[in-house]
């Protein structure tokens, strides 16, 4: 159903707005809180999609660990594609500086609205665990987009509005305009959408999360991963029981 995936995003979304009013009213705060959850996120992200996303996938359809694979590249080829062409160095002034990355970080928010889109229609436990390392992301992920812009020359109040189009309403917008498409797929492929979204997830968590953690270099990150990962864990115990 329709709701569910739009409900997920609209939560993401207001999670990013939170994050985006937080650095602009304590930016200190903000940045020192937000490693912690992007540690819990990746946390989840990668163990849900390792103990439930990618094993459902493969009973679901024979074709899904290629589909695994081409979800995993296919991520990292549009985050490369998108470093080449939109970057700090692709124009001048102050506002393109600021312009560029947002781009970025406004594709990547649209397809984690795909993704939600996929997960949900294979059933909503596999939506919901999804949702839970992705919509907690959502803060961190609001914190850099204005910090961008703003670091760029715009105002606070600008900042924030393009932070809030880019990272957070073009979420709800990939549930809009992927859900119409993925609705009409056969059950029996479903398993190879859910093995793409479960690629892209593992990348998110593994490559994105991760080393920007490891950079910020905090002494209990490792505790909010370490929980992040237990918390996917006894979920899918509760499941399974």
């Amino acid at each position: 159903m329709f709701w569910q995936p739009f409900t997920a995003s609209l939560i993401a979304c207001a999670v990013t707005t939170a994050g985006i009013l937080a650095i602009s009213r304590f930016p200190e705060w903000s940045r020192r809180r937000s490693v912690y959850l992007m540690s819990f996120a990746a946390g989840i992200l990668i163990s849900v999609s390792f103990l439930h996303l990618v094993p459902k996938a493969f009973r679901m359809n024979a074709l899904s660990p290629g589909a695994l694979l081409a979800g995993f590249f296919g991520l990292y080829l549009v985050n490369r594609i998108i470093r080449m062409n939109f970057c700090d160095e692709c124009g001048e002034g102050p506002s393109m500086q600021g312009v560029t990355p947002i781009i970025g970080i406004a594709l990547h928010s649209f397809v984690d609205g795909l993704i939600y889109a996929v997960t949900f229609r294979v059933d909503l436990l596999t939506g919901v665990l999804a949702a839970a390392g992705m919509v907690l992301h959502e803060f961190p992920e609001g914190v850099i987009s204005f910090g961008i812009l703003n670091r760029a020359g715009f105002s606070v109040r600008k900042s924030a509005f393009y932070a809030f189009l880019a990272a957070g309403l073009s979420t709800p917008l990939g549930v809009a305009a992927g859900y119409p498409f993925i609705s009409l797929i056969d059950p029996s492929d479903m398993g190879l959408a859910l093995g793409v979204s479960a690629g892209a997830l593992i990348y998110a968590g593994a490559v994105h999360l991760l080393p920007a953690i490891e950079k910020e270099n905090k002494r209990y990150a490792f505790l909010m991963l370490a929980a992040g990962i237990l918390t996917a864990m006894v979920i899918k115990a509760i499941k399974a029981g």
